[in-house]
């Protein structure tokens, strides 16, 4: 699915403050209600866990974690300009496991 890189306006240098965001279509369709956490593979690194809060059920379809802020920071992506947040891709690989790519590490 498609996602964008989110920022909740004061991140920091540790990368907390950050995080993905997709359409709440596709939130509905490859995340379920039940689960409290997805755990996701930044990249081709290991899976960390991400917890899916109440407000990602309503309006804030953003998974947020320091550790995609890491991920995010550490290529550049992030900080980026103003309204410009970069294109990313989370693609499902089984119940609650997703990865996310950076259009430049697909293979």
């Amino acid at each position: 699915m498609r996602a964008r890189g989110w920022s909740n306006g004061s991140p920091l240098p540790s990368g907390a403050g950050y995080g993905v965001r997709m359409s709440s279509t596709d939130r509905d369709l490859y995340f379920e209600p039940a689960w409290s956490c997805v755990e996701v593979a930044l990249g081709s690194g290991d899976f960390v866990k991400v917890p899916v809060t109440k407000s990602f059920w309503r309006k804030c379809t953003e998974l947020r974690s320091t550790a995609i802020g890491q991920w995010l920071l550490t290529p550049g992506l992030a900080p980026w300009p103003r309204g410009a947040p970069p294109r990313l891709e989370l693609v499902r690989s089984e119940d609650n496991r997703f990865r996310l790519i950076a259009p430049s590490s697909r293979s």
